[in-house]
């Protein structure tokens, strides 16, 4: 029981910490293009002329 009183303010400073942290994230505009990195896998922007190795 006495581990209670360690564990009960850890666990509420860690859920504070992460609490803090997501809402830093979204202050930051981590979550604005959600769709952005799924669509621009699709293209590829390597030009097909350029040798891979142009020193060789």
């Amino acid at each position: 029981m006495n581990s209670l009183l360690y564990l009960v303010p850890i666990a509420l400073f860690m859920g504070a910490v992460g609490l803090a942290a997501f809402l830093w994230s979204l202050d930051n505009g981590q979550y604005d293009d959600l769709e952005g990195a799924a669509e621009r896998i699709l293209f590829d922007d390597d030009d097909e002329d350029e040798p891979l190795m142009p020193g060789r």
